[in-house]
């Protein structure tokens, strides 16, 4: 299993200044679509697996409550090394095969360069790309879920 966490405590992972890029890399990415995006972090894989876990801290954020079914949770275990990308049936549906293997692969190749920040935004930046596409932006969209990180 490749190394690619540092720091021990999933709420001192990123700096405030790096935590204020993500968000505004999430607002970012929702401003074109009415999908919703999410970043989860904790310690440790609290289960069989880190995409099982995923989808269940997808459940406890609530992201199966949107309105269109399509938010995606980008989910960090720090000190297990491992993260996922879990999204709703919504944009599953529509999306190309391999699609989330491809930004996981992209976010995978930064994190081995330790390049998490960027590795982080620029899977961000990918997901917002496909949510425009499939589910753009209309008048009357509101931001259904919050958009900063969420810690466990």
């Amino acid at each position: 299993m490749l190394n690619f966490f540092k720091k021990p405590a999933a709420r001192t992972f990123f700096t405030e200044e790096e935590g204020q890029a993500i968000i505004e890399a999430i607002q970012q990415a929702e401003s074109r679509s009415s999908g919703e995006v999410r970043i989860h972090l904790e310690d440790h894989v609290k289960g069989p697996s880190v995409f099982q876990r995923a989808g269940q801290i997808f459940q406890k954020l609530k992201m199966h409550e949107t309105a269109q079914r399509n938010g995606v949770l980008i989910y960090f275990a720090v000190v297990d090394h491992q993260f996922a990308i879990f999204a709703d049936e919504g944009i599953n549906k529509v999306v190309p095969e391999g699609f989330w293997d491809d930004i996981v692969a992209q976010m995978r190749a930064h994190f081995q360069k330790e390049a998490f920040l960027e590795g982080l935004i620029e899977g961000i930046k990918a997901i917002g790309e496909q949510l425009q596409a499939y589910f753009p932006r209309e008048e009357d969209d509101k931001n259904e879920l919050p958009d900063d990180i969420s810690y466990g």
